[in-house]
């Protein structure tokens, strides 16, 4: 395939050709048969994608590599459900070459399997902001000593606020806890919604938790309690102990809700926003693209979570929105380092990043040009980040409605009991112990 444009223009996506891809992806899924070469003499590598939101800019960026590589052969796969399509093929030993995949736990599941390629040799792995790095290998490698991903693509989850009403209102951007609650008092004594909540979507109450609690919990919560035979009595850590003033926070934070958020989801969240009904919105940069599709000219700006009173005390909450993998086993190896260190040069994320409203996780990245993530460019650049809280809760607990549960029945207690109980489950049936 011979590409007819560049990077700068990225070739549209109709939903046609998206419908036509996400077919195909399921029919590799299914009858992936290894890598190989092409039937041309070209080598082709499979490449598992797996962000329905970014099909355009991974088209237009393997056209490119392939313009620039012509005796690779790179075959896209998108699929709908990337955690059941890369388990299939994983059991079916079909490994792909190279995959992108959130840097969430199921992807520390999977390195810590020891199924992708140790890409800490790399020439481009230096370049990665080493906080970033740290984030992704804390949620699992290899023998607890590679590197199974390279990070690609950050989000950042703040607080997204309208500078125009912030400026209407004379509010200072807050540095603050109580700044922000000062904040939110002002709007309301003036009739305006100081935040949009979408409690019709239990998962949207996530990012405020995963910065209140990563924030104001231990950061070694998780080894303890993740550890065979944890129980929360016997324990260091627990919810009960460690948990109150993130919880009690968080119930504050929803104590502003608008009339009708029960019924309100994230789209109606990202209009409602976009069109300037609230002064700030309790989501991350990835409500960015959504909240322009529904207004080209929603104003947008940012800040990061001021979970105390502490200015010098405030982090970042960032993941990995975008892992960069090379199954371990590939026939090609030299192929699919090549392309991917395509995927890390310059041009190419610096192009990702404009498009998707994400950071670039690399020290000798350019600023994000982005206005709406300006106010969190500056910690993302000092390497002052932590990973989600979230990533860290096994799948099996049911945090976002325990969390929704929580919101609307004001039962804090009972919320951090079950937590607590959720654990005891999981730790139960544990048996690596803490430090093997």
């Amino acid at each position: 395939m011979k590409a007819t444009t560049r990077l700068a223009t990225a070739r549209p996506k109709s939903s046609g050709s998206v419908v036509a891809r996400t077919a195909a992806g399921l029919a590799l899924v299914l009858a992936l048969s290894g890598c190989g070469a092409a039937d041309d003499g070209r080598v082709k590598l499979d490449f598992f994608q797996f962000k329905p939101e970014a099909v355009a800019q991974f088209d237009q960026i393997v056209a490119d590599f392939e313009a620039a590589n012509p005796t690779i052969d790179v075959v896209i796969n998108n699929v709908p459900d990337p955690d059941t399509a890369i388990r299939t093929l994983l059991v079916k030993d079909k490994t792909p070459d190279v995959l992108t995949l959130n840097g969430n736990g199921n992807f520390g599941d999977l390195a810590q399997a020891c199924v992708f390629a140790d890409l800490s040799k790399l020439p481009t792995a230096a370049r990665v902001n080493p906080s970033v790095q740290n984030i992704l290998n804390g949620l699992g490698t290899c023998h607890g000593s590679e590197s199974n991903g390279l990070p690609f693509a950050n989000n950042a989850s703040g607080i997204l606020y309208n500078p125009e009403i912030f400026a209407r209102y004379g509010v200072s951007v807050p540095t603050t806890w109580d700044g922000l609650i000062a904040a939110a008092d002002t709007f309301k004594s003036q009739g305006v919604n100081p935040f949009f909540m979408t409690l019709k979507d239990a998962w949207t109450i996530q990012p405020s938790f995963v910065n209140l609690a990563g924030n104001l919990m231990p950061e070694t919560f998780f080894d303890d309690v993740s550890s065979s035979g944890w129980t929360a009595s016997g324990g260091e850590f627990s919810f009960d102990k460690n948990g109150g003033e993130a919880a009690t926070k968080l119930a504050k934070l929803f104590s502003y809700a608008q009339p009708g958020a029960e019924a309100a989801g994230y789209n109606d969240g990202n209009a409602a926003f976009g069109a300037g009904e609230s002064a700030m919105y309790l989501q991350g940069s990835f409500a960015i693209p959504a909240i322009r599709a529904a207004n080209p000219d929603a104003k947008i700006a940012s800040f990061p979570y001021p979970t105390s009173n502490d200015p010098a005390k405030t982090t970042l909450v960032s993941g990995v929105d975008v892992t960069l993998a090379i199954g371990k086993d590939t026939k090609h190896p030299l192929e699919a380092q090549k392309f991917v260190d395509y995927l890390m040069s310059p041009t190419v994320l610096n192009y990702y990043a404009g498009a998707q409203s994400s950071l670039t996780p690399v020290l000798d990245a350019a600023p994000s040009t982005d206005p709406a993530l300006a106010g969190m460019q500056g910690l993302f650049a000092e390497g002052k980040v932590i990973g989600y809280f979230d990533h860290h809760v096994p799948p099996s607990i049911p945090l976002a409605p325990l969390l929704q549960q929580y919101i609307l029945d004001g039962k804090q207690g009972e919320f951090l009991t079950r937590m607590d109980h959720e654990f005891e489950k999981v730790a139960a049936r544990t048996v690596t112990k803490k430090g093997d």
